[in-house]
């Protein structure tokens, strides 16, 4: 997907940039370029993240293709290898093997005369639906939207359109189907991209998710080149302040039965919980035509507009990975941690934007409804270093606890555990702080019944009006035993609260790395039963 405004001088330089990149569909790819870390990207410059993937240079943005495929897990992902803003987009490349320390490898796919290549998604066929496999092997096929700019000028409706690419050697090259577009924009749609394809084993067909403006289309294919159109979900249920996009659709257990149920993850842009970009989601049935609500779900949607899947600031355009192995069995996600309000004027060099942490997703009943939780992946508690604890206690109404762990915090992981008072007046906070006077916090306030996020005084939001807020998310729960699990990585917080019900990615770009760290009670004295902070390695030493 792309921002919403461009300057002239901005399209004229994109425009200019696409004309060096081109080149023709149908044959390959050029000649790979090594994109491995250059020399001026060190992985130490200041806002860089230490344990989330983040690109070795220049614009980043949403995470595609992502599927497992002979021992690896594939992320490609939008980006510009030219400025740290957004471009002419391209797919970026790496791989890992657990989840936590990233190889990068080159450039996927280059625009072409068709366009930029914009966001999608890659599948193992297996079956070698598509005929694209050589010597008994299935190929990996990518499947992605071409934004044509030079078309958009027109003002046709008809700029956006799906091609796909394949490779026969583990992604590391790719070639680009001479049948392109394999789904124009017959519809003359001004939003018409992101496909998610999966295969829909009770029908034998591909199934594709597609961004339609203000709907979902489902769009089915016996081999991955042509396709007819399914059905529709969307238009009336859900918030559509701005653009659906980045849709999927994934079968999921529902935690502790032997049911499924399908979930439409649906991001959309502006009209996120906290103002900007954000991912919602629905929860239903899927016949391998048409998606269905389940009642209680559309019940609550009736209520109110959306159910978040993350209530933060900066969680973004997330989709699931493919093809991760029955043995595993996880729904396994990641976003890009950034918001379109301020993404391309956030103060980090040489590079722009990272991911979140890798995330496991949990379908869950609650009562007659239901719930995606998110945790973080079991893999990333391989980066524990040192670990220090601190004895239970009770906080007294305005007291700051210290929590002097002996190694610098800036990269942690925070695991908080409370017994609330009874008639919940109280606020709960945990507070990063440095010698310059920025003050992060994070926490949980009784008397609203809400978790926040307090980045007013956090350090630098020069570079915004919209970043400088307390962020606000209702809790699901009255229960009086609290759990605040949190990841700070340099510049950043993900909150996940009671087992993964309530979830907050937030940024902050603190004018030194925050370097104290203290647990605050506001209200009522709290009794603290847990306080576990844990050193995180790197995962580019």
């Amino acid at each position: 997907m792309m921002p919403r405004n461009r300057t002239l001088k901005q399209i004229s330089f994109l425009l200019l940039a696409l004309l060096l990149l081109l080149g023709s569909a149908g044959c390959s790819q050029p000649a790979p370029r090594d994109t491995a870390a250059p020399v001026d990207a060190t992985y130490q410059e200041p806002h860089r993240p230490q344990f989330h993937f983040s690109p070795p240079t220049m614009w980043m943005n949403d995470p595609n293709g992502m599927v497992f495929y002979e021992g690896e897990y594939h992320l490609f992902y939008q980006y510009y290898p030219a400025d740290t803003v957004w471009g002419p987009m391209h797919w970026g490349h790496a791989v890992t093997e657990d989840l936590v320390h990233w190889k990068h490898l080159p450039i996927a796919l280059y625009p072409d005369d068709l366009g930029y290549i914009f966001s999608g998604s890659a599948v193992v066929d297996w079956q070698n639906t598509s005929g694209f496999g050589v010597d008994g092997k299935p190929p990996l096929v990518a499947v992605f939207t071409y934004h044509n700019a030079e078309l958009a000028k027109t003002k046709r409706k008809n700029h956006e359109y799906q091609g796909i690419a394949w490779s026969n050697d583990r992604g590391r090259t790719w070639t680009k189907f001479s049948g392109n577009p394999v789904l124009p924009n017959t519809q003359k749609l001004q939003d018409f991209r992101d496909p998610k394809v999966f295969w829909h084993r009770p029908t034998d067909r591909w199934v594709m998710a597609l961004s339609a403006t203000d709907h979902v289309q489902f769009w089915g294919s016996g081999n991955l080149k042509e396709w007819r159109k399914l059905s529709e979900f969307g238009r009336e249920w859900g918030a559509h302040g701005g653009v659906w996009e980045c849709p999927d659709l994934v079968e999921m257990p529902v935690s502790g039965t032997t049911e499924t149920r399908w979930v439409l993850l649906l991001n959309l842009n502006p009209g996120g919980p906290q103002g900007g970009s954000g991912t919602q989601y629905f929860v239903g049935d899927f016949d391998g035509t048409t998606f269905t609500l389940e009642d209680r779900f559309k019940q609550t949607l009736e209520q109110k507009e959306a159910v978040w899947l993350d209530s933060g600031k900066d969680n973004y355009a997330g989709v699931t990975w493919a093809d991760v192995p029955p043995a595993d069995g996880r729904t396994l996600f990641i976003g890009w941690m950034g918001n379109w309000e301020y993404a391309q004027q956030v103060p980090t060099s040489p590079w722009r934007s990272a991911m979140t942490l890798p995330r496991e997703l949990i379908l869950a009943k609650t009562g007659d409804n239901y719930r995606v939780l998110s945790r973080p992946v079991d893999e990333l508690k391989k980066l524990r270093q040192s670990t220090w604890q601190a004895q239970p206690e009770v906080l007294a109404d305005g007291e700051a606890l210290p929590l002097p762990a002996p190694f610098p915090i800036s990269s942690s992981e925070v695991i908080l555990e409370f017994e609330l008072p009874a008639n919940g007046q109280q606020v709960v906070s945990v507070e990063l702080s440095n010698e310059n006077g920025d003050v992060y916090r994070i926490g949980y306030d009784g008397f609203t019944n809400e978790f926040f996020s307090d980045r007013t005084t956090s350090g630098n939001s020069s570079f915004s009006e919209q970043f400088a807020a307390v962020h606000r998310s209702p809790r699901l729960t009255r229960d009086r035993q609290l759990r605040l699990h949190i990841f700070f990585d340099v510049a950043s917080a993900e909150l996940f609260a009671d087992g993964g019900a309530n979830v907050m990615t937030e940024l902050f770009f603190p004018s030194r790395p925050f370097s104290q760290l203290s647990i605050r009670a506001d209200g009522q004295e709290i009794e603290m039963t847990r306080a576990t902070v844990y050193e995180l390695d790197g995962i580019w030493n």
